[in-house]
């Protein structure tokens, strides 16, 4: 049956496969080269540069940097040309949109969590698998019940968790703001909402509404201290919304929470913001969604795993979501695929 899927070329040499295999040294690649500073060193630069000119700002060896720097190139990330009979390297604009700090776009806080948190733990796939559990133990020492200990876990892992999301809403934030038009909720409440970056996209798209963020009082702290906050359109509240009251909203918010938490502890959630919310109020979800065939899309798959390892919860097909609101008294469900990473699905009171 798999060789009806696989093409006749594919037979007859697995590319593809290949391809799969050597996945994480390419993403391997990308995380060193931002943990180094070589797409910093290059946006920073008014000229192309040699390997030797790299790794003596770099303090890195002539030799390895040499070669990570065709690999990018290989890669399309960097550009490379001769000078004098020697190559010189440049970040392409991608790049330095996306891969080095300075821009307003940068996913260097993304990469940098990838490799250093989710990396190790992915060590631990296979464990995850037969266990059917985290494995912050085996990674980190730390207790697998409590998944925010974890991520939590020192002021640094903390920062770059919250430099994660992020990076996450300042990409796909706008996408998820606007997916529906949301300019009938006066009152919007991003629970958990981490450093602001989705509610300030939602600020944007509705000047009319006030858009608050409600997290744990260190994360509030550490959003105003660490990451701009370029305007007051946001307020922020600390509170925990498990065991807390939760303020009085015409919209909840809940990006990238459900998929933390295993169904019960979802259910309770969803049942506590129906029961504090007024009737035509509603509920936002934003998540990586599944097909319902099971067919893909694969980064939502990886995703589902990636919970499976790090946290208690799953990603699930647009079914999954709406059967959890139903259950809770929500109704008129919407999905919105987006396209891109994150999707969105809206039900009411």
């Amino acid at each position: 049956m798999m060789a009806e899927h696989l093409s006749r070329s594919e037979l007859d040499y697995p590319f593809k496969l290949l391809e799969y295999f050597n996945g994480f040294r390419v993403s391997k690649v990308i995380f060193s080269a931002c943990e180094l500073g070589v797409f910093d060193l290059l946006l920073r630069s008014p000229e192309p540069m040699s390997a030797r000119r790299v790794a003596r700002e770099l303090s890195t060896s002539v030799d390895g940097t040499e070669r990570l720097l065709d690999a990018l190139v290989g890669m399309e990330i960097l550009e490379v040309e001769t000078s004098d009979g020697e190559a010189v390297y440049s970040s392409t604009d991608v790049a330095n949109l996306y891969l080095a700090r300075g821009s307003g776009k940068s996913l260097h806080d993304m990469i940098v969590y990838q490799s250093q948190t989710v990396y190790p733990l992915w060590n631990h796939l296979g464990d995850a698998v037969r266990e059917g559990k985290n494995q912050n133990e085996k990674t980190f020492g730390l207790p697998p019940e409590d998944i925010f200990q974890a991520v939590y876990r020192s002021e640094e892992e903390m920062l770059r968790f919250m430099g994660l999301m992020n990076s996450s809403w300042v990409l796909d934030g706008h996408d998820i703001a606007t997916a529906f038009d949301l300019s009938g909720f006066q009152k919007i409440v991003d629970l958990g909402g981490c450093t602001g970056a989705l509610a300030r996209e939602m600020a944007k798209a509705y000047p009319s509404s006030s858009v608050t963020v409600f997290d744990l009082p260190q994360v509030v702290e550490t959003a105003l201290k660490h990451f701009p906050q370029e305007d007051a359109a946001v307020g922020f509240q600390s509170g925990d919304f498990f065991s807390g009251e939760i303020p009085p909203a015409d919209l909840y918010v809940l990006a990238r929470i459900i998929h933390d938490w295993p169904e019960e502890k979802c259910l309770t959630l969803l049942k506590k913001l129906y029961d504090t919310c007024k009737p035509g109020g509603g509920v936002l979800l934003v998540e990586a969604m599944l097909f319902e065939n099971r067919r893909g899309p694969v980064t939502a798959q990886i995703f589902s795993l990636n919970m499976l390892v790090q946290m208690e919860g799953r990603e699930r097909p647009p079914s999954g979501y709406t059967g959890l609101l139903n259950r809770t008294g929500f109704h008129d469900v919407q999905v919105c695929r987006t396209g891109k990473s994150y999707d969105a699905i809206l039900a009411f009171r």
